[in-house]
C-alpha cells in the first residue's frame, strides 16, 4: 500500500508461518507475538470516553443503558515479553490518507467498525468534518473523515459467500463470492464471520444450500464453514492484488453462556462478570472454527494477516453487554463499545504501521 515507515523508536515486523502472518514486535531477545499475554489493569483506560462518540448502536452501548460497573473498562492487553503502541488515531489517519478501510462480515464486524470510529473521532477536532452515508440498499455504510480523506467502510455480509432469492426460496452458494468485485478495490479489508453458521429455524437466513452444483436442503455446517471460507480463500489468492490491498481476517470473536467453560459450574451467562479471567489461556482450549480459520489462511499463497483476537476475547466474560443495552436480551456474544474491540483495533493499528 506504500505506507511511510513509522516515526516511532520501536520497530515491528511481521512473521509468517506458511502464509498466515503473525504480528510480532521486535525486542531484545528477537520477537514478540503480541497475541500472546495476560490482561492487565490500566488507569488510564478507556481510550475515549463513550458517551462522546455518536457512533455506537444500542446493542454495545453498555454505559448509556446503565451498566453499572466500569472495571471491564480499565484493562489492557499486555503482550508476554513486549508493549502494544499506545493508539494514535492522528497517526493513523496520516498514514491512511485517501484511503478506504472496509470491515466485511456479521454484527461482530459492526462491533469493531462502530469501535474504531469512536477511537478516530475521539482523536480529530469537530471541526474536521465527517460524513456519514449508506450505500447499496444500507448493506455498505460509510463514515468519511474529510480532511484526511479516509473512509471507514461496513460491509454486511453474513456468510461471506453469496445469498440469492430464487424461486425455490434463499440459496447459500458456497463457491460463489460475487461481491468481492467491490471488496477487492479497497485498500485495507477485515473479514469477519462465523455466529449464523451453526443457526437454525427462523434464525436462519437462508433456505437451501448449493455446494458443487448441486441444491440442497441442509449441510453438516462444519462442512460449510470451511467450504465458504476455501471459496473466499481461492477469491483472495484469484483477484486481489496484495501490493495494493491489506488483507486480514478476524479470528473467531467467543461467546460466554457456559460457566463451565471459565470454571464457573452453574453459571450459565455473564451476567454479574465483573473481571477478566486470569491468566494466559483459556480451560476450554480455542473452538474448533479457529482451527478451521488457520488452516484455511495457511494455505492462502497471498499474504493474509490474522488477527488472532480468539483466545485474548476468550479472557473477557466480563465485557459483554449481558443486559445493559435498548432490548434488555441477555447478550453475552457481542461487546461493549468501548470495551474490547477497542484492543482488537490496536492490535489492527499495529498490523497497519508495521
Amino acid at each position: 500500500m506504500g505506507f511511510s515507515r513509522t516515526r516511532r523508536s520501536y520497530s515491528l515486523i511481521a512473521l509468517s508461518f506458511l502464509t498466515i502472518s503473525f504480528l510480532c514486535l521486535e525486542n531484545a531477545n528477537g520477537c514478540c507475538n503480541v497475541y500472546k499475554g495476560k490482561w492487565v489493569y490500566d488507569s488510564s483506560y478507556p481510550l475515549y470516553d463513550s458517551s462522546a462518540c455518536p457512533f455506537i448502536h444500542k446493542e454495545f452501548n453498555c454505559l448509556k443503558y446503565g451498566r453499572p460497573d466500569h472495571l471491564y473498562l480499565k484493562y489492557r492487553w499486555q503482550p508476554s515479553k513486549c508493549h502494544l503502541p499506545r493508539f494514535d488515531g492522528t497517526h493513523l489517519l496520516r498514514r491512511l490518507k485517501g484511503k478506504k478501510i472496509m470491515f466485511i462480515g456479521d454484527s461482530i464486524s459492526i462491533n469493531q467498525w462502530q469501535s474504531l470510529l469512536c477511537m478516530l473521532h475521539a482523536a480529530v477536532p469537530a471541526t474536521s468534518g465527517i460524513i456519514t452515508q449508506d450505500f447499496h440498499n444500507h448493506s455498505v455504510s460509510t463514515v468519511t473523515f474529510k480532511h484526511y480523506k479516509v473512509s471507514v467502510m461496513l460491509f454486511r455480509s453474513l456468510y461471506l459467500v453469496d445469498v440469492d432469492k430464487e424461486t425455490i426460496g434463499r440459496v447459500l452458494k458456497l463457491n460463489s463470492v460475487r461481491n468481492g468485485n467491490l471488496w477487492k478495490e479497497i485498500d485495507v479489508l477485515i473479514f469477519n464471520t462465523w455466529h449464523w453458521w451453526h443457526r437454525r429455524g427462523l434464525k436462519q437466513q437462508w433456505d437451501y444450500v448449493q455446494f458443487d452444483g448441486k441444491i440442497r436442503k441442509d449441510i453438516d455446517r462444519t462442512v460449510a464453514f470451511r467450504t465458504a471460507l476455501r471459496t473466499w480463500a481461492k477469491w483472495v489468492d484469484s483477484d486481489v492484488d496484495t501490493n495494493r490491498t491489506k488483507v486480514t481476517f478476524q479470528g473467531i470473536s467467543p461467546s460466554h453462556y457456559n460457566g463451565i467453560d471459565w470454571n464457573e459450574p452453574g453459571v450459565r451467562n455473564c451476567s454479574k462478570q465483573t473481571t477478566p479471567s486470569k491468566g494466559s489461556s483459556y480451560p476450554t482450549g480455542l473452538p474448533l472454527a479457529e482451527y478451521i480459520v488457520k488452516e484455511v489462511i495457511r494455505n492462502i499463497k497471498k499474504p493474509v494477516h490474522l488477527l488472532d483476537i480468539t483466545m485474548l476475547s476468550q479472557l473477557r466474560k466480563d465485557a459483554h453487554p449481558s443486559t445493559y443495552n435498548d432490548f434488555n436480551g441477555m447478550d453475552c456474544t457481542h461487546w461493549c463499545v468501548a470495551g474490547l474491540p477497542d484492543t482488537w483495533n490496536l492490535l489492527l493499528y499495529a498490523a497497519l504501521i508495521k
